[in-house]
């Protein structure tokens, strides 16, 4: 057996973690089913809507995890942060370290 763990943040203010006991060889997938977070939450779609990852490093889900691992699920970005910055930038908007609104000096 293994200790896992599944989270799902399904708002930046609220997060869900599950603790699990799970079969040598178990899959993030077979994580993700067992954590009970997909009744929890119907929007989250593997694969097409929310991605994996663990311990922040993107996974798929039939990879097998390891004693200790933290599954997270992933929720879409709103918006593209390489098109967010590429549009401040055309705007002439400077960004401070953060993406906070600019500090007056």
């Amino acid at each position: 057996m293994i200790a896992v763990e599944v989270s799902y943040a399904a708002t930046p203010q609220a997060q869900q973690v599950v603790s699990l006991h799970l079969e040598l060889g178990s899959t993030a997938e077979d994580a993700v089913s067992a954590s009970g977070l997909l009744r929890m939450f119907p929007e989250i779609s593997l694969g097409s809507v929310n991605q994996l990852g663990v311990f922040g490093k993107l996974a798929r889900p039939e990879d097998v995890l390891h004693d200790g691992d933290r599954v997270e699920i992933y929720r879409p970005l709103l918006a593209d942060p390489k098109e967010v910055r590429r549009r401040r930038a055309e705007e002439g908007k400077a960004m401070k370290k953060g993406g906070g609104p600019k500090a007056a000096a």
